[in-house]
């Protein structure tokens, strides 16, 4: 008798908030990737389903790692983090996005990535019954953790029509009243779009009114283009009085397997996630912390990663124009959203993203990553490995051709 199983807790029984029931399009995809690449080793797949830069840390931040990694001063717990890394963090805020109205010691403090922050904070404020209210389609996590204590998630969607703003104008007076935090993401994954000043004061507004706590996922936040200027939640004014922001150095500085990121913003949420993190994890290897000093003292890295995701971008935006797709180039992240297409000319129907992105899979061989909530779009990632400008002029170029053989109807 398998007893394990019954002792397992409730709420693993509600299966809608399971992130492997929840992805399974993903894990369903991922499968076929596998499978092509098993039974055609002899044509290389294009992969614009990978969320994740293509290129290694700067070979600078490694040096430090290297450095540090073995010094007897750093073996030690690093537990709420080390003060250098709180001075870095508080110095780039102020000179990548002007704020600077921040106390590095007791308005900043690490996380083991962002993923990790995402997790705690619903530990920090949901009761059972309180609301979490995330713009969809949005990254699961702080959605998962509400619904594991007991909460409830309430979506905002994100669509062409509202030009990928949530809508706080319909939000029913139960909802607000029951909800404690709200979650945005700007620049946004998936959609690629960028918050404005009007955009945040409208955030801000929203979150003293109702008595809401803001937290903005900035993990894209330096990523522009174009002379898009980065813009901070906290550049805002009152946005430390409502909230926090979570800045990542995964994407922007290549570092994603590090796991190192950081929170900045309302001291008593600072406070209280100080206190739910101690009795979490230990801190992240001061080490890596030391090297995401570096990496943060060094804006100009970014920039660099910047302007490859523009470069490559402006070929993708021209090759899917030439195929028929009405997109516009994203003003910020390293994502193209797409708006999937009816079908193609030999009667084949799409019946949604999941549908069409297993379709480009099997009959082009790109990856792609579906969305159907709240409409049909896929995702690209143009963090596809190219050595070179004229290597990633090639994969674009074979990219156009094999849509083009498809003979898609818009």
């Amino acid at each position: 008798m398998n007893f394990i199983i019954d002792m397992i807790a409730d709420r693993f029984r509600d299966k809608s908030f399971d992130i492997t029931k929840q992805d399974y399009k993903f894990m369903k995809i991922k499968r076929a990737k596998e499978k092509i690449k098993k039974n055609f080793p002899y044509i290389k797949l294009i992969d614009m389903g990978i969320g994740e830069p293509d290129s290694p840390a700067d070979s600078n931040i490694v040096k430090i790692l290297k450095e540090e990694a073995g010094k007897p001063e750093n073996r030690h717990y690093s537990d709420n983090g080390i003060p250098e890394f709180q001075k870095a963090a508080a110095k780039y805020l102020k000179e990548v996005f002007g704020v600077d109205n921040i106390d590095p010691y007791k308005e900043i403090l690490h996380g083991i990535g962002a993923k990790s922050i995402l997790s705690m904070l619903p530990l920090c404020f949901i009761n059972p019954g309180d609301i979490t209210i995330t713009t969809l389609p949005s990254y699961p996590i702080i959605s998962t953790h509400t619904k594991y204590l007991g909460g409830v998630v309430y979506g905002l969607p994100l669509t062409k029509a509202n030009n990928f703003y949530p809508d706080f104008s319909n939000i029913p007076n139960i909802i607000l009243y029951r909800s404690k935090l709200l979650y945005i993401n700007y620049p946004n994954n998936p959609t690629g779009q960028i918050a404005n000043k009007d955009f945040y004061k409208r955030v801000i507004e929203f979150a003293h009114k109702n008595k809401i706590i803001v937290v903005a996922d900035s993990t894209y936040a330096p990523l522009t283009f174009d002379g898009i200027k980065p813009l901070s939640f906290l550049s805002i004014d009152g946005a430390k009085e409502v909230g926090v922001e979570i800045h990542s150095l995964s994407k922007i500085f290549n570092m994603t397997g590090w796991r190192l990121a950081f929170i900045a913003g309302n001291q008593d949420v600072i406070n209280i996630y100080a206190r739910v993190k101690a009795n979490s994890d230990s801190g992240q290897f001061r080490a890596i912390q030391k090297a995401g000093v570096y990496a943060l003292n060094h804006p100009e890295i970014i920039k660099k990663n910047s302007e490859k995701y523009s470069r490559r971008l402006d070929l993708l935006i021209k090759a899917l124009r030439e195929v028929g797709f009405n997109v516009e180039k994203p003003k910020a992240t390293f994502y193209c959203y797409l708006p999937i297409p009816k079908g193609t000319k030999s009667g084949k129907t799409f019946e949604n993203a999941e549908d069409f992105s297993l379709y480009l899979l099997k009959n082009a061989f790109i990856c792609t990553v579906p969305w159907n909530t709240p409409e049909p779009y896929v995702r690209l990632s143009v963090t596809f490995e190219a050595k070179n400008y004229e290597e990633e002029k090639k994969i674009i170029e074979e990219f156009k051709n094999r849509l083009l053989k498809l003979k898609l109807i818009f």
